[in-house]
C-alpha cells in the first residue's frame, strides 16, 4: 500500500486530516528531506526514507520496493501530490510491476490555492497553472504555453518562477505575456505561502520586481477583469452586483 501524499505549502494549519491521518497510519515515510522537516510531529518513531532534490525517481522506486513487502508506505509531496508532485511518478513505476501495488493519492493545498487565498480572490474564473522550470519541460514548449495562455486571458500561477540557475526565466515570461496583458493588469507576489516568513505583494504588470521572486514563490498574473482593491486581487466570476 502506498500513499501519495500531499502536505500542503508548509503549515500544520493548511494540512487536511485525510492526510495528517494517512502519516500516521503509514509505516515508513518517504520523502524529500526538506518536507520531511515539515512533518516531523506526525512520523515521531517511524522509518523515515529520505534523500536530496532531483532524486524523485530513486524515491519513489524505494517507496515502491517497500511497498512490495508488504508495509504501508507514506510518500509525501509539498503542496498537492498530483500537482507538479509524486503522485504522477507512483503510478507510473506501480503501472509496470506485476505485483499489484494498492496506491492512493491523497489531495493537499497546492501553492496557487494557499497564495490565493492570501492575496484575495485572483482566479476566480478561469486559470491555468504553468511551471518556469526547464529540467523537465523544453524552454520552447513552456513559452508556447506562456504565450497562449496570456493570449486566452488565463489567469495565470507561476510555478517555479525564479532560481540562481534559472534567475531570467521570470523576466522572459513576462516579456511573453506582455505581448497580451496590459500594463495596469495586476500581479500578485506570495513567498514561503503557510511558513513562518510569508510575505506578499501587489503590483501591477510594469511594475513586476522581478528581485523579489525565489523557488519558493507563488506568482500570479490577472485577466483583463482583475481589479486590486485594499491591497487585495479580485477577479470577478461574473455576476451582476
Amino acid at each position: 500500500m502506498i500513499y501519495v501524499i500531499g502536505i500542503g505549502p508548509g503549515s500544520k494549519e493548511l494540512m487536511t486530516i485525510q492526510s495528517i491521518k494517512a502519516m500516521e497510519d503509514a509505516e515508513v515515510i518517504v520523502g524529500y528531506k526538506t518536507y520531511i522537516n515539515l512533518v516531523t510531529e506526525f512520523i515521531k518513531d517511524k522509518e523515515v526514507v529520505q534523500n536530496g532534490m532531483r532524486q524523485e525517481i530513486d524515491r519513489c522506486k524505494e517507496a515502491v520496493e517497500i511497498a512490495k513487502t508488504g508495509k504501508k508506505v507514506a510518500v509525501i509531496s509539498s503542496g498537492d501530490a498530483g500537482i507538479y508532485g509524486m503522485a504522477g511518478l507512483i503510478l507510473e513505476l506501480t503501472s509496470k510491476e506485476e505485483q499489484n501495488i494498492e496506491v492512493k493519492v491523497i489531495p493537499g493545498v497546492t501553492a496557487s490555492i494557499g497564495a490565493a487565498a492570501i492575496l484575495g480572490a485572483p482566479i476566480m474564473h478561469d486559470f491555468c497553472h504553468i511551471s518556469l522550470s526547464d529540467l523537465l519541460t523544453p524552454w520552447d514548449v513552456i513559452e508556447k504555453r506562456l504565450r497562449l495562455a496570456a493570449d486566452a486571458d488565463f489567469v495565470i500561477c507561476l510555478y517555479n518562477p525564479r532560481s540562481k540557475g534559472r534567475s531570467e526565466h521570470l523576466a522572459k515570461a513576462f516579456e511573453i505575456m506582455g505581448q497580451f496583458k496590459d500594463k495596469s493588469t495586476p500581479v500578485g507576489i506570495v513567498k514561503d505561502v503557510g511558513r513562518e516568513k510569508e510575505e506578499k505583494f501587489v503590483c501591477t504588470f510594469d511594475t513586476m520586481d522581478f528581485e523579489r521572486v525565489d523557488m519558493t514563490t507563488m506568482v500570479i498574473i490577472g485577466n483583463k477583469s482583475t481589479f486590486i482593491h485594499d491591497d487585495l486581487m479580485i477577479t470577478p466570476r461574473g455576476y451582476t452586483v
